[in-house]
């Protein structure tokens, strides 16, 4: 494990929230043995005034200096981190035009330079590791100008125009190319990046195996209604053609769908039937309990190019308590290939739901706990350390 070492994290989103992120997995164990320093997702004046109207949930007084930006606040793993909220800057993705975009762009991240500079230097910060969570456009930028001994780009998801337009592929293709190395969290994406870079390295996604398995079933229920369960947000990702003929066919089994409801088709479509509940998100420490009552977990992301960059979180948070897993070939997922089953189509998605209902036992339980356990946060971490140490090594310090 990496140690004794400054780490600044230019996140691309909040410490704080209702789901787990890989980003503040792997930040809180490597702040066990160096000083990490956060900076928290760059909100803009929008969202200020639509927390002041009740719509939103943004760290409002830290924003605007009223209560200290930077915080120590203590991880659930035994750290510490360092925690920034920098101030408000522009919303600026709406605009279209570069020759509008680029003024606006580039005066949010003079603000944001500032703030990090004037914090870095009160904590003596000194020839930082600089990781940039999925955060191109501020990572770009900032190359070079925090005296940074290492800079990598954390990549966990695949590039799309839904929020910054096409002018994000460009940013990440430049960003990409100037850093220092790239980790990613699925062999698709790495494969990708190293189109730009041939310093890219993959670390897959974990699970905080220890929360997980203390509420972990020790054997199958025994209810008349199975339960299958899905955990996460309600996106854009979800197939719900697939979801839909699932719950049509099986009207015995209970659906449950638990998460921020973020596109209301799903709702609308799925809402309907008797044998689906829907339920707002949760808290982190409560999820391991609520996988616990499913019989079967889902992971029904469409098939398309961007959901083939996808490692799913909870695919080892469903088996960390012993839920089975059904899920679309969304992505190529190769090393789940004898835990899961995939369904091509919507018939062989029901087949294995049923099936994985009929079949599940005591010692498939334990054999999906096992794997999991294999998968951890903490195992994890070391791998993502373990690179940067070799990086510094090989002569980036």
């Amino acid at each position: 494990m990496i140690k004794n070492r400054d780490i600044v994290c230019i996140a691309n989103t909040t410490w704080f929230g209702e789901y787990t992120k890989s980003t503040v997995q792997l930040m809180s164990r490597l702040a066990k043995n160096n000083r990490v320093l956060f900076i928290e997702y760059p909100f803009t004046w929008k969202d200020t005034f639509t927390t002041f109207l009740g719509k939103q949930k943004a760290p409002v007084s830290r924003m605007l200096g009223l209560k200290s930006r930077l915080e120590l606040i203590n991880t659930e793993n035994g750290s510490k981190v360092y925690n920034l909220v920098p101030p408000p800057v522009l919303p600026v993705d709406f605009i279209k035009k570069d020759q509008l975009f680029k003024p606006f762009f580039n005066l949010n991240v003079a603000l944001y330079k500032i703030a990090l500079r004037k914090v870095m230097k009160k904590m003596e910060v000194k020839d930082p590791i600089v990781i940039t969570a999925y955060n191109p456009f501020y990572g770009l930028p900032l190359i070079g100008q925090l005296n940074e001994a290492l800079n990598v780009y954390y990549c966990y998801d695949g590039i799309g125009t839904r929020r910054h337009g096409k002018r994000i592929y460009a940013i990440d293709e430049a960003f990409s190319k100037n850093v220092d190395a790239i980790v990613t969290t699925s062999d698709y994406i790495n494969a990708d990046k190293k189109k730009f870079n041939t310093k890219s390295y993959v670390v897959k996604n974990g699970v905080d195996f220890d929360t997980f398995y203390a509420d972990a079933k020790n054997k199958v229920h025994k209810n008349e209604q199975k339960i299958v369960g899905y955990i996460g947000s309600l996106d854009h990702r979800f197939d719900i053609n697939t979801v839909e003929f699932a719950v049509k066919n099986m009207p015995d089994t209970i659906f449950h769908f638990t998460g921020n409801l973020r596109n209301q088709e799903i709702k609308q479509r799925l809402d309907k039937f008797d044998n689906v509940e829907f339920f707002g998100s949760v808290k982190p420490n409560d999820v391991p309990a609520l996988l616990a009552t499913y019989d079967v977990g889902i992971i029904p992301y469409l098939v398309n190019d961007i959901n083939k960059n996808i490692y799913p979180l909870k695919i080892n948070e469903y088996m960390a308590v012993g839920v089975p897993v059904v899920m679309t070939p969304f992505a190529d997922l190769k090393d789940f290939s004898e835990m899961v089953s995939v369904a091509e189509n919507n018939e062989t998605f029901v087949k294995a739901l049923k099936t994985e209902l009929e079949k599940d036992s005591r010692s498939a339980i334990n054999k999906r706990i096992e794997f999991a356990k294999s998968n951890s946060w903490d195992i994890k971490a070391e791998e993502f350390g373990e690179i940067l140490n070799k990086l510094l090594e090989n002569g980036n310090s």
